[in-house]
């Protein structure tokens, strides 16, 4: 992650912590990266033989519900300084000061088939009160781990997966 995105996710953070309005931040900052991920609005505000001036313009044109005025401001300062293809990043640093800020912390699960709600939600919380902060769980299906589950929390990784394992025994044969 480049140092200006998290620059720029703090300064909001650090705003929306102030105004205590974190939750509509994360709002906002959902709605500018979908905004920017559209393909004809990206070739616009990407277009570096169209002024700058020109490409705020043309954002400030577009029907935006829900942005509000600070979010617009944020989508013309990544326009006019050049930032648009930084904007996932920004809301992907910025969830995660949020996440700190309310003692959460987020994981992934990568499974081998799809788990049902109610497993996902018991091993959510099991991970919970192992933890002992609150997890937000994004669970992703790879048949190619076989079986187990592969976790990510945090820069940690876990892997309890079949294909995991297997690998590990295919070293181990190697190196005897």
């Amino acid at each position: 992650m480049g140092a200006a995105a998290k620059r720029y996710a703090r300064a909001i953070f650090e705003l929306a912590e102030e105004e205590k309005k974190v939750d509509q931040w994360s709002q906002r900052l959902e709605l500018v990266r979908q905004i920017l991920a559209n393909e004809q609005v990206r070739q616009v505000v990407r277009n570096p033989s169209i002024p700058t001036e020109e490409r705020v313009a043309f954002v400030e044109k577009l029907d935006l519900p829900g942005l509000g005025a600070e979010g617009l401001n944020l989508l013309r300062l990544l326009v006019s300084n050049h930032r648009v293809d930084q904007a996932d990043e920004i809301a992907a640093e910025f969830m995660s000061l949020a996440d700190e800020a309310a003692g959460r912390i987020r994981a992934t699960a990568t499974t081998a088939v799809e788990l049902s709600a109610a497993d996902r939600d018991g091993f959510a919380k099991d991970l919970s009160a192992g933890i002992g902060k609150d997890v937000r769980l994004e669970v992703s299906v790879d048949p190619a781990i076989l079986g187990g589950l592969v976790l990510q929390i945090g820069d940690r990784l876990l892997d309890a997966s079949v294909a995991g394992r297997l690998q590990q025994l295919r070293r181990q044969v190697v190196t005897r």
